[in-house]
């Protein structure tokens, strides 16, 4: 049976068995080339108050968050797009986050 995808649709290479993630938004296993990863940064107060504070000169904490999906929440989401077949064997993908 043919292959799909040279890589199999992962990034690992022969590198053998990884890591599996949990998938954020379904919760599925999904090894960790496999998954899209999104880091978001995130301040923990209202976004109003924060415009205040930050001209008044106080400095806000902001922290990144990390989530994984797997390629349907990714899709289903709008994060990942489903490219034209004659697009699909390019590298540089350009990602849609946030």
């Amino acid at each position: 049976m043919p292959k799909k995808r040279k890589s199999r649709g992962r990034h690992k290479g022969g590198k053998g068995k990884e890591d599996l993630v949990q998938c954020d938004e379904c919760g599925a296993l999904i090894p960790r080339s496999k998954a899209v990863k999104i880091t978001k940064p995130v301040v923990a107060v209202d976004p109003q108050l924060v415009k205040e504070l930050r001209d008044k000169g106080a400095i806000i904490p902001q922290y990144t968050v990390t989530k994984y999906l797997c390629l349907r929440c990714a899709i289903h989401r709008g994060i990942i797009k489903i490219r034209p077949e004659d697009e699909r064997k390019k590298e540089n993908i350009k990602w849609n986050f946030f």
